[in-house]
C-alpha cells in the first residue's frame, strides 16, 4: 500500500508574507507538516510541491522529497488544489511510474497534528472503498441556525429558514449537530482526483476532530492565537 503525503507550499501568500516559512515553535510552518507525515505509520512517501527555491531547500533539509519544482503558473494565489495535485501525480507517474494508492493532503497552515490522527483518517478511507475521500471536520463555534444575511430591504434574513421557520430562536440543546471543514487532514483516492476531477468527490467521509485541536493559520491574528494556545515561537 503506497500512501503519498503531498504538502503544497507555494512561496507567495496574502495574509502573512512568506507564510509557509514563518517560524512557529522554532520551525517553519512547512516543516511541521513534513514532520507529521514522516511520523505516520501508514505514510510511505512525503513530497512537498513548491515553486519556491527557499521552501525547496528548507523542505529537503527537513527530510521531504522534492522530485520537481511546481510550475510558476501553479503558484499563483488563485490556483486551487486540484491542478496542483494533478500536476504532482502526473509527474510521478510519467517520470517514475509511481502511482500511490492513497493521497494525503497536509496543509502547512495546520502546524498542530498528532500523527495518529492522520493514520486514522487514512484507515477510515481504506475501510470504505466506495467513499471518494475523507475530510477532517469539527463543530463550529457559531451555529449556522443563528446566522443571517442582510436582505436588499435591509432586514435580517435567516440563512437556515428552509430548515426551521425561526431557526435562531431554538435552544442550544435543540440545535442539530453541524460540522465545518477545518483544513487539517484530507485523504483522497487518486481516482477521485482524475476520474471525478475533484479533490473530494461526492461521497465524503468525516474525520471528526475536537475544535480545541484545530489550528489553521491564515492571518497574523491566527498566528498570535496559535502561539498563545500551543506555545508559539522559540
Amino acid at each position: 500500500m503506497e500512501v503519498l503525503a503531498l504538502i503544497p507550499a507555494r512561496g507567495g501568500s496574502k495574509g502573512i508574507k512568506r507564510k509557509n516559512l514563518v517560524l512557529f515553535k522554532g520551525l517553519p510552518l512547512v516543516v511541521h507538516s513534513i514532520q507529521h507525515a514522516k511520523a505516520c505509520q501508514k505514510v510511505t512517501r512525503t513530497i512537498v510541491s513548491t515553486e519556491d527555491d527557499e521552501i525547496r531547500q528548507v523542505s529537503l533539509n527537513a527530510g521531504a522529497e522534492l522530485p520537481f519544482l511546481r510550475p510558476g503558473a501553479l503558484g499563483e494565489d488563485h490556483v486551487l488544489d486540484l491542478p496542483v495535485f494533478k500536476h504532482a501525480l502526473s509527474f510521478l507517474a510519467e517520470t517514475e511510474n509511481y502511482r500511490p494508492d492513497v493521497v494525503v493532503h497536509l496543509r502547512p497552515t495546520a502546524p498542530h497534528r498528532i500523527p495518529l490522527w492522520i493514520d486514522e483518517a487514512i484507515q477510515l478511507l481504506l475501510d470504505h472503498p466506495d467513499a471518494d475521500s475523507v475530510r477532517s471536520v469539527s463543530k463550529p463555534s457559531q451555529h449556522p441556525y443563528r446566522m443571517f444575511r442582510i436582505g436588499t430591504d435591509g432586514y435580517l434574513d435567516p440563512i437556515m429558514k428552509h430548515e426551521h421557520p425561526v431557526p435562531y430562536l431554538l435552544r442550544r440543546q435543540d440545535l442539530p449537530d453541524v460540522y465545518y471543514y477545518n483544513c487539517v487532514i484530507d485523504v483522497t483516492w487518486p481516482r477521485t482526483i482524475f476520474e471525478k476531477n475533484s479533490m473530494t468527490g461526492d461521497h465524503i467521509l468525516p474525520y471528526v476532530m475536537h475544535p480545541d485541536d484545530v489550528i489553521d493559520i491564515d492571518s497574523p491574528r491566527d498566528l498570535r492565537i496559535a502561539e498563545c494556545i500551543i506555545g508559539g515561537r522559540t
